[in-house]
């Protein structure tokens, strides 16, 4: 390259600089996002026609003249808005500096002219072509590289004499090309940058919306499952009774239930379902209802929830089971008999001793095989006895040190707290295993039901 290349090439880019700074303005307008968001109108194809074709304008003058001749950035103008705004505002531009070009005469007005308005109908082919989407950069540079091209061999072709437009090409005609592909890749590049952030942001805004929607949903699923567990706890003659289900997240898989038996008989039931979050709570959903309409007016027991199993069964497509304990309260006689579909035992304080029992009994949990054989055992309940059934998300409640709160702290709460009411010791059980597990997120569904004889 000699000298008057390299200081063509040093003064193409310094103006190069200052439209650098003005692409990054346009591309920030109102008019121009519009475009990108194909929002077409009379107004902001207009404006944009206006904005590219004095674009073009100050490209003509980006260099000095030499032999008659602009080395210049005046086809990046008509370029750039061919390939962003289509056909029209390519070549509305292209005809803006074309003109101008025309009318400033010289040996080179004419190629350099229709080069001009033929940089923006192309550009505009291209976005036809692209159906509206952006090049890229790469393409966006070698579009502008086979621009350049055609515009040389244009003043190849068209300028006369011959001689000087051969001396006019060799002298600026690779710092033009250079100058051009360097600015349609600044260009690109803001232009790509703004498309990437506004594709980012409308994803964001899709994923915040698609997020709340589905807290919505989870918070209607939760209301619905909520809906499932009774609203009140019946009055029981002789004893005091008290439940509460906290789930470890919108919707869970425990419950627990009171089940109309007959004036005298009650059935009491609690219940976890393997898994987490909506698919067990569909599948809690089903498992509720199933031994709830088994066993409402049925004073059996282990026949009861035998029939249920079956019914669960026929019905567990996923591979899901629930822990079951259900047992019938016979408040004239305070006989209870219960069965264990592999649950957690519930604790009995004997009110007399002091002692704690554990309520076993053989069985196998809902879901997992036909006609499961139960253990039916019963107990009867003095005053003063206390009976907590409950979950896995009591006991194996973590600190966060992944400490278990165990059985032996259950149990204490338990022996320190006989003496409140029904509602009060479940209070001082939720209290103790929440500050237990401090900020460690719960793991587990927590539900507790608590049946004291009095």
């Amino acid at each position: 390259m000699t000298t008057i290349d390299f200081q063509i090439l040093l003064a193409l880019i310094e103006k190069m600089c200052v439209i650098v700074v003005i692409a990054y303005l346009i591309t920030r307008t109102r008019y121009f996002t519009e475009i990108l968001d194909n929002r077409f109108t009379l107004e902001n194809q207009a404006v944009l026609i206006l904005i590219f074709g004095a674009f073009s304008i100050y490209g003509t003058y980006a260099s000095s003249e030499m032999f008659g001749m602009l080395p210049n950035l005046r086809d990046l103008g008509p370029m750039i808005g061919g390939l962003v705004g289509g056909p029209l505002v390519g070549v509305g531009a292209g005809l803006i500096g074309g003109v101008h070009r025309y009318f400033l005469g010289g040996f080179t007005s004419v190629p350099c002219s229709l080069a001009t308005v033929l940089a923006g109908l192309f550009g505009g082919i291209i976005y036809l072509l692209k159906r509206g989407k952006f090049i890229g950069v790469p393409g966006a540079v070698l579009f502008a590289a086979l621009m350049e091209s055609l515009h040389i061999t244009m003043v190849l072709l068209l300028a006369s004499p011959y001689s000087r437009a051969v001396m006019v090409v060799k002298d600026v005609g690779m710092p033009m090309l250079l100058s051009n592909s360097l600015g349609m890749m600044i260009f690109a590049f803001i232009i790509s940058n703004l498309i990437k952030e506004r594709e980012t942001a409308e994803e964001r805004d899709m994923y915040f919306d698609e997020l709340e929607r589905k807290r919505y949903e989870l918070m209607i699923a939760h209301e619905i499952q909520q809906s499932f567990l009774p609203e009140t706890v019946p009055y029981l003659k002789g004893f005091d009774l008290a439940a509460i289900n906290l789930p470890a997240k919108e919707v869970g898989g425990d419950f627990y239930d009171f089940i109309p038996i007959s004036d005298d008989k009650i059935g009491l039931t609690i219940a976890d379902v393997s898994g987490k979050s909506v698919s067990a709570a569909l599948f809690m959903a089903l498992s509720r209802t199933i031994v709830r309409a088994s066993a409402t007016g049925n004073p059996g027991v282990a026949d009861v929830i035998k029939d249920a199993n079956n019914l669960i069964v026929a019905d567990a497509k996923s591979g899901m089971f629930v822990t079951l304990f259900y047992a019938i309260l016979d408040l004239e006689e305070r006989r209870l008999r219960y069965v264990n579909a592999g649950h957690n035992p519930p604790v009995v304080f004997n009110g007399e001793t002091g002692d704690l029992l554990m309520l076993r009994a053989k069985g196998i949990a809902l879901g997992v095989i036909e006609d499961a054989e139960l253990e039916e055992h019963e107990i009867v309940l003095k005053n003063g006895d206390v009976v907590v059934f409950y979950t896995d998300g009591v006991t194996e409640a973590v600190d966060d040190r992944e400490r278990p709160f165990g059985e032996e702290r259950f149990f204490k709460i338990i022996e320190e707290n006989h003496n409140l009411s029904a509602g009060d010791i479940i209070e001082k059980i939720k209290d103790e295993v929440l500050s237990f597990s401090g900020d460690t997120p719960q793991f587990d569904d927590i539900t507790l039901m608590v049946l004291k004889a009095v």
